[in-house]
């Protein structure tokens, strides 16, 4: 698992095609199979940063077992280099917000991965 919901003011003309780009790059970043990968993309056309409607975005990570200082560093510089290039949003206009909320708080396939990971 990891979960990645993306919230920003600029609209792409395929969203699907992004949503899966999106998806594959997430994996590759935070080194985990796409299998368990579940992105979000969603525009908000009155999104706001800094008091304007210049790009921007707001990214929250979900994720069990690999959230440290350390990492979020090289994650942050990852995923804002991306949201530059796809979005053209600058790295000084939106946020992260990086969450492994545990292992017994994530539930799947009917269980939690408490189980499924032991």
């Amino acid at each position: 698992m990891p979960a990645l919901d993306l919230k920003t003011n600029v609209a792409v003309a395929d969203p699907k095609a992004f949503s899966l780009e999106f998806s594959k790059f997430a994996a590759a970043t935070l080194k985990k199979p796409e299998t368990y990968i579940s992105v979000n993309y969603t525009y908000h056309e009155n999104l706001t940063f800094n008091g304007s409607f210049d790009p921007a975005l707001l990214l929250s990570i979900t994720s069990l077992d690999n959230i440290n200082p350390d990492a979020n560093l090289e994650y942050s510089k990852a995923f804002f280099a991306f949201f530059k290039e796809k979005l053209g949003v600058p790295d000084d206009r939106g946020y992260i917000t990086f969450v492994d909320p545990g292992r017994t708080n994530i539930g799947y396939q009917s269980t939690h991965f408490g189980v499924i990971f032991g």
